[in-house]
């Protein structure tokens, strides 16, 4: 396996290599990247070995810039706009800098922490895989990271994993075939005993008794294809809606399993419109466009057939247009599909910018910003209506040609068929034979020419759908995961970094014990990393490095069923579904008890203002659960918590924005829950701290500060200037004619 950290050089840059490092000086780190110091497109090449560091351009004027490893002084990565830098900055001298385009940044951003471990005499540890942005096969920028490119999905594949669907229901599919068969082969006697009416019967003007049989036989067939309409039509149904809802169920299911970086990556809208367009469009191709394909081929098959037993100096000229006909489809797919796409992405923008504007209706009438939504969902429209349009008129133009070349076919039959019946080679029953054919065969041969359009789209939704299928999930099923049934609560931190995009790391390097039982209040300008260590532990996201240990176990080896069911979360905008109190507060316990959810409803304090509701644990919160105060809101997600009994627990911001008679109850079922547990608290309001065991300060993703409340602010360090900041902000607020705050005395 090549390493992703060992790129192979150029000759002329190896050649400059081989010249400025000695023949037994191992490479470490060997990468190329794609930005000029003047941002022009032209590779320059990194080359670390233990001693040295060497900038060596691939072509032009400039020559090999070299780093002794003992003059590098720190080493950093910037995002600048469209493209990245890394310098190297020196003891002495002027810096060194590489450029490389944004896609490149993840990258780089490793060799950066290589480069530091080398610096620092430590390991070098890089990873083995990173992120594909581009496609291995044609080298396209990839959609999104790691995820599938449209330009080299294999239709006949995509149609085979669709098929693969209907295995569950093989037995209602091979009915489907075998009704196919049975109205295809019947669609085509109708022409033939035509020929005998016209040949035997009306030209000689003679045998009634046999025109009755052919005309019974006639009505027989219609009767008969009209019974295999209704049962195929039938199974068509049932198994496009079966095989859909699979589809669907599973694509949901898919979602619930899918790591949060997914989600951070994709708007909601957009996912939404793979469970629903997406798969509307599939589900339209599974009813008709898959049989039809098949019908359609097979009484293609049959005609010709026919048309070459009974003339195949006429069958060659019916052919003639078919040439024609199969090039332009084979020309115009490519745009159609590309039209198709476009369509899909701006139809996943118009759910986006929908699912957006409805979820944030409060705030868009508070700041009666309703005109300039419209606006914006007015542009989305357009854009999918511009899409829709281009892509229907390739199609329109497509299928008008071919029908003006199919009707040349007709144009010779009659011309050629009618001299061969002047010179008695073919009879009158046989040419009206033929022309019925001929009709049958061009119908097929048009829905061809059509249905490029329509499983363009089924396409195209199915490479969408299958993308999440195929994204990689949690290792929730991992066999070699170490069960941990019941966890004591010991958390401990070491080195830990982490970047939700590697090349912006928001943890660097923390360390931290914590002790089961113990209470730790995270404490932190916003967007210093204390959520962050809170995602690590619930382990929304994996670090990049260092070691994240559980009750002395590597986190990513513990089972993480077993992981998360220990862990109970209270957050600041507490979210409920759609349902009865009862069943909101047993969420995560569903087979508890009527008993346990009214004890911890108790123990939460919420109790009280649950039986004075009408309906009492039954009534129903809505959506989100709006039709609850936040004060109630916090309660049910505290007793929630309460009947959850997690050995880890967490709070995030639980008592912020509550007025002070609704903050005491909560703060009094925050003491009951926290007894016993391992507690991580976050909160903006640092007098809510007090009862913590240790505060820890975070600061630019490092931890600054470790101690009690007493002492931080006997340290008078960053701690005693946020309390110092807070109590100033108070004491505006109060003159102000604002509440008190509890900071401020």
């Amino acid at each position: 396996m090549t390493h992703p950290f060992i790129d192979a050089l150029p000759p002329g840059v190896d050649a400059r290599l081989r010249l400025a490092k000695p023949s037994d000086e191992p490479v470490l780190i060997q990468v190329a990247a794609d930005l000029a110091s003047d941002q022009s497109f032209r590779e320059q090449w990194l080359v670390v070995t233990g001693q040295r560091l060497l900038v060596i351009p691939s072509d032009g004027p400039d020559g090999t810039v070299e780093v002794p490893m003992e003059q590098v002084k720190a080493v950093r990565v910037e995002a600048l706009i469209g493209s990245g830098r890394l310098e190297l900055e020196r003891k002495q001298g002027a810096p060194a800098y590489l450029h490389y385009t944004s896609s490149l940044a993840p990258r780089f951003a490793e060799v950066a922490e290589g480069i530091r471990q080398l610096t620092k005499g430590e390991t070098l540890t890089l990873p083995s895989e990173l992120p594909r942005t581009r496609c291995p096969k044609c080298r396209r920028l990839l959609p999104e990271k790691d995820g599938i490119c449209p330009a080299c999905v294999k239709r006949w594949d995509t149609l085979l994993r669709i098929a693969g669907y209907l295995k569950p229901y093989r037995g209602s599919a091979v009915g489907l075939v075998l009704l196919t068969v049975a109205g295809t082969l019947m669609g085509l006697l109708p022409p033939l005993i035509t020929r005998h009416i016209i040949d035997d019967v009306l030209t000689p003007r003679a045998n009634f008794r046999l025109l009755v049989w052919l005309v019974l036989g006639l009505l027989g067939l219609r009767i008969l294809s009209w019974g295999v309409e209704v049962g195929r039509g039938w199974l068509n149904v049932y198994l496009g809606s079966r095989t859909t809802a699979d589809i669907r169920s599973q694509l949901y299911r898919r979602m619930q399993y899918l790591p949060l970086k997914v989600f951070d990556r994709r708007k909601v809208g957009t996912l939404i419109a793979r469970i629903t367009n997406d798969s509307d469009r599939l589900e339209g191709f599974l009813m008709f466009g898959l049989p039809h394909l098949f019908t359609n081929g097979l009484t293609m098959v049959g005609i010709l057939i026919l048309l070459f037993y009974m003339s195949w100096e006429l069958t060659l000229f019916v052919l003639l247009p078919v040439p024609a006909i199969i090039l332009g489809g084979l020309l115009i797919w490519k745009r159609l599909e590309r039209s198709w796409g476009r369509w899909s992405v701006k139809w996943s923008r118009l759910s986006s910018q929908l699912n957006e504007s409805i979820s944030g209706i409060r705030v868009v009438k508070a700041f009666s910003q309703e005109g300039r939504e419209g606006e914006r969902f007015d542009e989305r429209n357009e854009g999918v209506r511009e899409a829709s349009v281009t892509a229907d008129r390739r199609w329109f133009v497509f299928f008008t040609v071919i029908n003006f070349l199919m009707s040349f076919g007709v144009f010779f039959v009659w011309y050629f068929g009618g001299k061969q019946i002047l010179r008695q080679e073919l009879t009158l029953g046989a040419l009206m034979a033929f022309i019925s054919y001929l009709w049958l065969l061009y119908q097929p041969l048009a829905w061809f020419g059509g249905i490029s359009n329509w499983m363009t789209r089924a396409f195209a939704g199915a490479a969408r759908i299958f993308e999440i299928l195929d994204a990689p999930a949690e290792p929730s099923e991992d066999p070699d995961a170490i069960p941990m049934p019941r966890m004591e609560g010991r958390v401990i931190f070491k080195e830990v970094m982490f970047g939700y995009d590697r090349a912006k790391p928001v943890l660097k390097g923390i360390d931290l014990e914590v002790t089961p039982g113990e209470m730790i209040g995270l404490v932190g300008r916003s967007g210093v990393g204390k959520s962050t260590i809170i995602n690590l532990i619930c382990r929304f996201y994996d670090i990049d490095r260092g070691s994240l240990l559980i009750d002395g176990v590597d986190i990513r080896k513990i089972r993480l069923k077993d992981l998360r069911s220990q862990i109970g979360m209270v957050h600041q905008e507490s979210f409920l579904f759609n349902g009865a109190l009862a069943a909101n507060i047993a969420y995560g316990k569903p087979e508890a008890s009527f008993e346990e959810i009214v004890r911890a409803a108790k123990a939460a304090n919420a109790h009280e203002f649950i039986v004075a509701k009408p309906d009492g644990y039954d009534t129903l919160v809505g959506e989100r659960g709006n039709k609850l105060s936040g004060g109630e809101k916090q309660r049910i997600a505290i007793a929630r918590a309460i009947l959850h009994d997690p050995r880890i627990l967490i709070l995030d911001e639980a008592t912020s924005s509550l007025d002070t008679q609704t903050e005491k109850k909560i703060q009094e079922a925050i003491a009951r829950l926290v007894k016993g547990r391992t507690t991580f608290a976050i909160a903006h309001r640092l007098s809510t701290l007090r009862s913590a065991n240790r505060l820890v300060v975070v600061d630019d993703g490092k931890i600054a500060e470790v101690g009690t409340h007493e002492e931080l602010l006997a340290r008078q360090g960053i701690f005693y200037r946020l309390v110092q900041t807070q109590k100033e902000t108070s004491s505006v607020v109060a003159v102000g004619g604002g509440k008190d705050d509890p900071n401020a005395k």
